[in-house]
Order: C-alpha cells, then sequence, then structure tokens
C-alpha cells in the first residue's frame, strides 16, 4: 500500500460525524484493537451503546469518551469540573426539567443559552429548551456523571442567592418590628421561594426531616441525612418568624398561636410523585422550633420486594404474610424502618375482597382501598378506644400503629384469635425477645402461642459511599466478630464531596424474620426465655441481624462499625 493509499484510509477529521467512535478511540490509541473487538462483541449480546460498554469494562473513562464524542461531531466539549457556571442560566430551566433530561444551562446571554448536555444531537430536545427559554440554544458536550453533580451542586448555589436575598431583606429588622409586619413579609417573594426552596432541596437530598431551629443570634438549619443531622445553612434570626409563619399556612396551622406545640400536614408534586409533609412547632426560648418530617407518600411506597431481604429472608417473610389469622409483628428500636415495613406489608394484601382498617398515630401513608384511623387522646380516641371500634367495622386485616400497653396487646390478641390478621409494631431489641416482652404485659402464654404467627425484627445502617469507601483488610478482632476464618477485605469510610464527608451514602436495612412454628409456640406455651427461643429459631433457618448484617459487610456495602451499632445490644 503506497503511502497515498493510507492517508486516504484514516480517518478525515473534516468529516468526524461519520466515523463510529470506536475508530476515533482507537485512533486517538485511547483503547486497543483487541479491547475495541471484545467490546463490540460483548455489546452484541447485550444491546449496549458501545460507549457505555467500554466504559463498564473499564477500558475508557467516561470523559475519554465525551471528548472522543466531541471531536466526532465537532461539538465542543466542556469540563464541568473546571467550569464556573453563570448562575443566571438556571433561572432559564428549573432543576426538574435538567434532572430528567441530563443537561444543565451553563452560561447565556439575550439570544442565546449554552447547554451542557451527553446527548449533543438530540435535536427534538434543543426546539423544546428554544421554546422555554426564549433564546437560541448551543449544546456542548459534557458527561452525564458532571451534569448530574453540576444540577446539585449549582441548584443548591441558586438557593443560597435566595437565602442570601432573605438575609438582605431582614438584616435590618427586629423581631418587634417583625410583628407589625408578618402580614406583607409572608407573602413576600424571597420567603416564599426560601421555604419551597429548602423543601425541594430537602427532597432532592433524600432528607427525612428538615429541622429550622432559632438561637439568640440566627436560626439553624439541619437535614437529617441517612439517619444523621447535618448542618445545612444559618439565617439571619429576624426572618424567623416569617419562615415559620409561611410554614404554618402551607400546614393550616394557626398563625396567631405561638405558646403551645401544634401539628400540621402539607403535601407536595414533586417529579410525578406525591411527597407528604408532617409539620411540627414547638415553642422555645427564642422562638418557635420547627421540624418537617418527609414521608414518601402513597405513590412511593415499597414493595415487598423491594425491602432488602436476603433471599432466605424473603422466603420466610412471605410464608408469614400468607398466614389468613393471626399477629404479625415488626420490632426495633424507634427510626429502624418498622412502619415502612408495615405498610409494604399492607400494599401486598391489599385487594377489594377484603377490609382493611388502621389505627395511627400519626397516620404516616395515605393509602386508597384502605380505611386509615388517626389517634386523638383528647377526644378519648386511643388505641384501645380505637381498635375496640374497627372490630365492630367487619374488618379483615387490622393495623395497629404500636402495641404500647396490656389493653391495647389484649384485644389484639383476642381480634387475632378470633379469625383477624393484626399487624403492628412493637419496641424489642430482637424477634425472640418479642415474645418474653408480650408475656411480661400479661398476656397468658397459651393465648400468645395460639395468636402470633411471626416476627420480624430490623434496623437500617449506612450504606459505605462506593465513590471513597477504604479497602484494608480485617483483623484478628474483627474476624472473631464476623465469624469467618481468614483474613478477607473490608472496607471503611473516608468522606469525599459525594456523600457531603460523611463516607456514607442511602441506607439499607437488615432483617431477623422468625416465622412461629409449632416448636415455637410449644416454647411460647411453656415460657420459655428469649434466648431458648431463638437458638430453636436459629436451628430452623432464622438469620440473626447479626448474620444478616455480616453478608453485607464482607461485600464491601456497609463497614463493621455500622453493624456493630446497630447490632450491639442484640
Amino acid at each position: 500500500m503506497d503511502k497515498k493509499q493510507q492517508e486516504n484510509k484514516k480517518p478525515n477529521r473534516n468529516n468526524t460525524k461519520n466515523i463510529p467512535i470506536g475508530e476515533v478511540l482507537l485512533e486517538d490509541k485511547i483503547i486497543s484493537q483487541e479491547q475495541l473487538d471484545y467490546a463490540l462483541k460483548v455489546q452484541k449480546s447485550r444491546g449496549k451503546r458501545l460507549g457505555d460498554m467500554l466504559i463498564e469494562l473499564g477500558y475508557v473513562k467516561e470523559d475519554e469518551i465525551a471528548k472522543a464524542l466531541g471531536k466526532r461531531l465537532n461539538v465542543d466539549y466542556a469540563d464541568l469540573s473546571k467550569f464556573k457556571i453563570k448562575l443566571n442560566s438556571l433561572e432559564l430551566l428549573t432543576k426538574t426539567y435538567c434532572e430528567e433530561n441530563k443537561i444543565i444551562p451553563i452560561e447565556c446571554n439575550d439570544k442565546m443559552v449554552v447547554i451542557a448536555t451527553n446527548d449533543p444531537m438530540n435535536f427534538y430536545l434543543m426546539d423544546d429548551i428554544k421554546m422555554r427559554a426564549g433564546r437560541n440554544v448551543k449544546f456542548v458536550l459534557s458527561t452525564k456523571t458532571d451534569i448530574e453533580r453540576s444540577i446539585n451542586q449549582y441548584y443548591d448555589e441558586t438557593s443560597s442567592e435566595i437565602r442570601a436575598n432573605v438575609n438582605q431583606q431582614f438584616e435590618n429588622l427586629s423581631i418587634l418590628d417583625l410583628d407589625e409586619q408578618l402580614k406583607n413579609e409572608i407573602e413576600n417573594a424571597p420567603i416564599v421561594k426560601f421555604v419551597n426552596t429548602l423543601i425541594f432541596n430537602a427532597v432532592s437530598s433524600n432528607a427525612s426531616d428538615i429541622h429550622i431551629e432559632p438561637s439568640k443570634i440566627n436560626t439553624k438549619i439541619r437535614m437529617r441525612i441517612d439517619g444523621q443531622l447535618i448542618d445545612k445553612m444559618d439565617i439571619n434570626i429576624a426572618a424567623h418568624n416569617s419562615i415559620v409563619t409561611r410554614i404554618k399556612i402551607m400546614a393550616k396551622m394557626d398563625i396567631s398561636e405561638k405558646r403551645i406545640p401544634q401539628d400540621g400536614r402539607i403535601e407536595i408534586q414533586e417529579n410525578g410523585k406525591t411527597i407528604d409533609l408532617r409539620v411540627s412547632s414547638i415553642p422555645t426560648v427564642f422562638g418557635e422550633k420547627i421540624v418537617i418530617r418527609l414521608l414518601g407518600g402513597m405513590g412511593n411506597l415499597l414493595g415487598i420486594s423491594n425491602l432488602g431481604l436476603s433471599n432466605k429472608n424473603n422466603d420466610l417473610f412471605n410464608k408469614i404474610i400468607k398466614s389468613p389469622n393471626g399477629i404479625i409483628l415488626v420490632c426495633g428500636p424507634t427510626g429502624s424502618g418498622k412502619t415502612t415495613t408495615l405498610y409494604s406489608i399492607l400494599k401486598e394484601v391489599n385487594k377489594s375482597t377484603v377490609n382493611i382498617i388502621t389505627i395511627e398515630d400519626p397516620v404516616e401513608y395515605r393509602l386508597d382501598g384502605i380505611s386509615q384511623v388517626q389517634v386523638n387522646n383528647k377526644t378519648g380516641l386511643t388505641f384501645a378506644n380505637g381498635l375496640r371500634a374497627i372490630l365492630r367495622q367487619d374488618p379483615d386485616i387490622i393495623m395497629l400503629g404500636e402495641i404500647r400497653d396490656t389493653e391495647t396487646a389484649e384485644i389484639a390478641v383476642k381480634s387475632a384469635i378470633t379469625g383477624h390478621l393484626v399487624l403492628s409494631t412493637i419496641h424489642t431489641n430482637s424477634a425472640s425477645g418479642t415474645i418474653p416482652r408480650l408475656i411480661d404485659m400479661n398476656i397468658e402464654p397459651f393465648l400468645l402461642s395460639s395468636a402470633i404467627v411471626g416476627v420480624i425484627a430490623q434496623r437500617l445502617v449506612k450504606r459505605l459511599c462506593s465513590k471513597c469507601k477504604f479497602e484494608y483488610i480485617s483483623s484478628l478482632e474483627e474476624m472473631e466478630y464476623l465469624g469467618i476464618d481468614a483474613p478477607t477485605k473490608l472496607y471503611k469510610a473516608t468522606g469525599c464531596e459525594e456523600c457531603e464527608q460523611t463516607g456514607y451514602k442511602g441506607r439499607l436495612a437488615i432483617h431477623e424474620v422468625l416465622p412461629v412454628t409449632t416448636d415455637i409456640k410449644k416454647l411460647i406455651g411453656r415460657n420459655a426465655n428469649e434466648y431458648e427461643i431463638e437458638e430453636v429459631a436459629i436451628k430452623q433457618g432464622m438469620k440473626t441481624l447479626k448474620q444478616d448484617g455480616t453478608e453485607y459487610v464482607i461485600n464491601g456495602i456497609i463497614s463493621i462499625e455500622e453493624l456493630m451499632k446497630a447490632t450491639y445490644s442484640v
């Protein structure tokens, strides 16, 4: 082959749109011919895009693909990790729209907006942005990871700008001035924007609670993420009353009453999902403290298959919930996800052919097809009184928010014996420890053995951040705790920007599922202690909380410190 023929065979950079991405990477010596051939072979069987396949195989990095694609399509590449996005461009498109389309506006003027995308040939999207922004659109190429990170970072900066506006508005006002101008302040756009942004940032961060806490000099805002409170911002104390009033109006609470605790509820829509917000206010020496609990709403409940049960526990769990009558209990400390598990069971058994009634304090999720009753101690509607009334409503399945006292426990047991399926929670440390606890509440052992069909104990543990977890070899003490014979790779938390320096991102549940078999019923009947019950249950296939969590530790999903913290008293 002569020199001219060789030059003709090389890809023409002036016509790069027709060059396959693999050839661009090959020419730039980012991958080898062998790697390309293998990726093409695997791609055919999996049906993925070649670029995604090369990343999955570890042959290239995401930014290398983006740069090569930019060359192929003659589109500029933008490294968002080094680019300072102009905040005024963010006002043109909402955060939700950007998240759905994997884009972010990075700069703009009166005539044009520059959009970072990982799909620069999506001309339908370009036309849609043009109509929304009222400007011409220029696409630049970036990685999906950088786009998602920038959306979270910069839209949060926008909320910081709103916060600054709130602080600026109130910097020359005293708390006494606020009472006279309250009506005008709560209608003021910065306050409305601030509260809305605060709530939606909490939703996007997967926070379970928002704490708004006044002090002498400022108002501290914290969010509970993965079970841990994280400082988010400080607000001028002069703005505190207006923020509280705005939240109270949204929650239909009494804005004139500041001396007694109040409760309210807000319902919002985000990305097609219903989010229920439970609002609680309490007077403190510096003003009212507000805590907002974020609940998933009826559209976002987990199903049984999504509870994170191991295969063995899933089989035992499904066996228990198929019982037509009896008591099924979920136990664990506050904040261990008991209510979510109960609602997941309700979602599984909810059919038009059965009558399901719940009595709760409070009603955390609203479910179609289920009659839900809210406890109201002021009017005498306690768990016990409500349960008696429910039994006159011809129920098939009853859900009690919690068994707290002897009276409620007795009625629940009698309901189960008379043919009802009763679901409830109880505060005990382990599944086997639930039996003696009910006997301590003066439930006769022979009645309990007839009524109870299963107990599920659970704990929530924090997942290690996949971006920064640190690998090490287990020590002798850790091997002994985990019950393993040889040193193995374990992981511990370190901290990075992705996990807000905590080392953890997300949570999962570990479980202990105890079906009440004939042998267990005999033990209950002779008032056996929890250790005897646990010993027999383990022989029959039950995994303890520690055993269930050990698998997650060895697989690098959680740290041994998290497991020890969750099971120290079990």
